[in-house]
């Protein structure tokens, strides 16, 4: 549209031509529609005839027919070279073969050289070679003479003098115990301490007396025993879908209005319902050494408190 200048829209952008409007009057494909590409389903496929599976038939080969390698070559037998091979090789033979004039040797025995190249060595001979005669060394300096025994059981054994027996008694802790009771009675002054508290003493002799009189002995009841077993009037009535199992006639249908809610009705107050209180809540405590670092260190004394008086 022209405005003031005398130009249009169209003029002032600087375009040849106004961009056509492609998508006006096409029709709407969902975008889950679409097909993968467009092209490939319009013209004619092209169809390769499936997979070839590995064998030994012709089809399993991409040629039409078995192609060698070479062309016109002649079949070699190999046991017919080896054997060529093996004859020119026995050309090459001056004479016959070597055989030795004797045959093997075999072992007759452990340490016996028969059958061996060489003859016995003389450094592995059974024979012993002639030794100096043997003389002992002399006898060590003896001062006195060793004492027999073990040193258990044996007197005069030791390296000192032998321990003197003395007698233990049987009832020597007995004996004992007579003569420090016997002594400690010999150092008591006077009679034990009695408290004037007559007739009776302070400590009781007997911890189990009782001065007020015991209470009659109850006598337990005999139940009486029933002579015979209690068996009901009629057997017992089976259960069923119908009155013969209960005790009662079979109860008349009340027709009951159907969602009516049952409301309680609390006359008094002592007749609600109990509902106890909660129980403490939990809460968070200070620790006793976070409690005395704020007692000695306030907002009046944190400016010229040290950390040595901590």
């Amino acid at each position: 549209m022209p405005v003031e200048g005398g130009k249009t829209d169209m003029e002032r952008i600087g375009l040849f031509s106004e961009m056509e409007y492609v998508t006006v009057g096409d029709k709407y494909v969902s975008q889950f529609n679409r097909p993968f590409n467009e092209a490939a389903s319009k013209n004619r496929q092209m169809l390769p005839g499936g997979s070839k599976e590995m064998s030994n038939l012709q089809a399993g080969y991409f040629d039409p027919h078995f192609v060698r390698i070479f062309e016109g070559e002649g079949y070699v037998n190999l046991n017919q070279v080896r054997r060529r091979h093996m004859m020119e090789e026995a050309k090459k033979n001056l004479g016959k073969a070597f055989l030795p004039s004797n045959g093997d040797k075999k072992l007759c025995g452990l340490g016996s050289y028969y059958g061996t190249i060489g003859r016995p060595v003389p450094f592995f001979s059974a024979q012993s070679k002639p030794k100096e005669k043997y003389e002992p060394p002399g006898k060590n300096l003896y001062t006195n003479p060793g004492k027999k025994g073990t040193g258990y059981g044996y007197a005069n054994v030791t390296i000192g003098k032998q321990f003197s027996h003395s007698a233990d008694f049987y009832d020597a802790a007995k004996l004992n115990d007579k003569k420090e009771n016997e002594e400690h009675h010999r150092l008591l002054k006077g009679t034990p301490f009695k408290l004037n508290l007559y007739p009776r003493e302070y400590f009781d002799t007997n911890p189990y007396l009782f001065e007020k009189p015991l209470p009659p002995i109850k006598k337990a009841e005999k139940k009486e025993a029933l002579a015979n077993p209690f068996k009901p009037s009629s057997p017992g009535k089976k259960a069923g879908g119908m009155k013969a199992g209960t005790f009662d006639s079979y109860p008349s249908h009340s027709a009951d209005p159907y969602g009516v809610k049952l409301t309680s009705h609390i006359s008094s107050k002592g007749a609600k319902v109990f509902h106890p209180p909660g129980g403490p809540k939990s809460r968070p405590t200070e620790s006793i050494m976070t409690l005395n670092v704020k007692r000695a260190l306030n907002m009046k004394n944190y400016k010229t408190a040290s950390v040595q008086s901590y």
